[in-house]
């Protein structure tokens, strides 16, 4: 007869062998000492050779490893190729225009451009002497999925000083394979008038400017700058970062930049498909990132969404753009193994933008050590975000971000936050307070609401909050004489924001006070007449 022990006796009472042998693996692959997987050490797939990855519990051997996860990786990403859903269980997959990746040089990104080519491009047939290919053109053989496919990287050296440009390796690595075409985008495209041309074909965009100090980022705080403002596009793209308050806010916004360079480069293309390489745990992340920092109304477009630019008239154009993350159901312990064993060239991100704190490198320090002794925690949060959805529609498309914008945002920061002492309640709460000190205090007037022509109107949540929170460092004050405006992204300017009235006809401009001194300088009475 077993017995529970005694605590207070046995300083290390042992835990039976089943409970031990159902803890989740410490280690990632087949070692000498306890064994952490299942009760064989043979491959759970084909059953005869002996493994050599554990995965969750599971074990795989070489052999079969590399088909199990082009395997998810093509689940994940075929179901969303042709541009309606047929009634027939395994349909020809045909695009509705071209394929174009985002990449970085990462281990997923690099996983994702390999597997793409082998998968898709490398068993093109070959061409004759005319270039065209062999048997006609409208031989089945010959049908292809994406007509052609565009690489786009995003370099990000221009934003910090001491980077070393990384283009030309990454160009070197893409060249491998000749089926792709690489194009290069910089950082400071987002603040280039002649990019903003090129993919969006408006000659008339001006640049936008904004003070981060105006409560409530009213239209009295906007400015439009003219076409020669003396800041180049890598000046500015640095003063807009060090204008804003965390490290946080810096991170977050990089990735807007570059998500959003790389959404117009791939829409003015003509593709019908944009596919980035995030694995499962940091697809997971990103996830728990985005909420922690208001992006919670949009988390199902970090899972998979359908974009295109909004026209004029407020209206989504016929062609959209559908973003997929085909490696979501790959952890990143699966694409380390898949790249060693395929010879996959992987450069690498670069350490200075790794090592930018904030909330998304917390997140990942937290998530990566979670994993380690619980292999199945990545895959619960991925799969909890999947079953979240907004409970109205989207308002409209954000200004900054290009997400999808929560409506109402003001009033719900209303209910949450104290912005006045006008309640009644509040007030009768007030009342231990001396009333030297209480007189200070505004418990008549009502709350102030910010005006109606205001930026935050046109901003999804996550973005005010980059904008405008305040570090625990406190708020960064400019030197005197120098202009507390920063530049914003290109695109911010574009015809909708004429439309709306922040600028053009109906802008508001900051009136300079001796202007003001003119304009009221009849209806003044003069002192000394009066005195007289």
């Amino acid at each position: 007869m077993s017995s529970c022990g005694n605590p207070a006796v046995e300083e290390q009472p042992l835990m039976p062998r089943e409970c031990f042998q159902s803890c989740p693996p410490l280690s990632h692959s087949l070692g000498a000492g306890r064994s952490k997987f299942g009760k064989s050490k043979d491959c759970v797939r084909c059953r005869l050779k002996p493994g050599n990855i554990v995965i969750r519990h599971a074990v795989y051997c070489k052999e079969c490893f590399t088909p199990i996860v082009d395997m998810k990786f093509r689940k994940a990403l075929e179901p969303s190729v042709n541009a309606r859903a047929g009634t027939s269980k395994r349909p020809k997959l045909k695009a509705s225009g071209n394929l174009c990746l985002g990449f970085s040089g990462g281990l997923g990104s690099s996983i994702l451009l390999d597997m793409v080519h082998n998968t898709y491009f490398s068993n093109r047939p070959p061409l004759d002497d005319s270039g065209k290919p062999r048997g006609g053109s409208n031989h089945p053989r010959n049908a292809s999925v994406w007509p052609s496919c565009i690489v786009c990287y995003v370099e990000v050296c221009g934003a910090f000083p001491e980077m070393q440009d990384r283009t030309e390796a990454i160009r070197s690595v893409v060249e491998r394979y000749p089926s792709f075409d690489f194009v290069p985008l910089r950082i400071e495209d987002a603040f280039d008038e002649s990019w903003w041309t090129k993919v969006s074909g408006s000659n008339s965009t001006p640049q936008v400017w904004l003070e981060l100090s105006k409560e409530g980022l009213i239209t009295d705080g906007l400015h439009v700058a003219s076409k020669v403002t003396g800041l180049t596009p890598v000046e500015a793209t640095r003063l807009y970062l060090s204008s804003l308050p965390t490290q946080t806010a810096i991170s977050s916004a990089l990735q807007n930049l570059t998500r959003v360079l790389i959404l117009h480069t791939a829409h003015s293309g003509g593709s019908s498909h944009l596919l980035f390489g995030s694995s499962l745990t940091s697809l997971s992340i990103s996830l728990l990132s985005a909420i922690s920092q208001g992006g919670g109304y949009a988390i199902r477009e970090e899972l998979q969404e359908e974009w295109a630019p909004v026209a004029a008239s407020g209206s989504k154009p016929s062609n959209v753009l559908r973003v997929i993350r085909p490696l979501r159901d790959v952890t990143a312990k699966e694409c380390a193994v898949y790249s060693w064993w395929n010879n996959v060239s992987v450069i690498g991100r670069d350490k200075q933008r790794r090592a930018i704190l904030g909330i998304a490198a917390l997140t990942k320090n937290f998530v990566v050590g979670l994993e380690k002794d619980y292999p199945s925690t990545v895959s619960t949060i991925a799969r909890t975000c999947e079953k979240l959805e907004p409970k109205d529609a989207p308002r409209g498309q954000c200004r900054l971000c290009k997400r999808p914008m929560q409506s109402a945002i003001q009033e719900w920061k209303g209910r949450i936050s104290i912005r006045s002492y006008s309640d009644d309640k509040l007030a009768a709460d007030l009342a231990h307070i001396p009333l030297p000190c209480r007189s200070n205090l505004d418990t008549n007037t009502p709350s102030q609401v910010p005006p109606l022509l205001a930026l935050t109107d046109f901003l999804c949540y996550s973005c005010h909050t980059t904008l405008t929170s305040r570090s625990s460092r406190g708020v960064k004050q400019s030197a005197p004489g120098v202009s507390s405006v920063t530049p914003l992204p290109i695109w911010v300017g574009d015809r909708g924001l004429h439309r709306d009235g922040l600028m053009g006809g109906g802008a508001r401009r900051k009136i300079p006070e001796q202007e003001m001194l003119d304009t009221v300088a009849n209806f003044l009475i003069d002192k000394q007449g009066d005195e007289e």
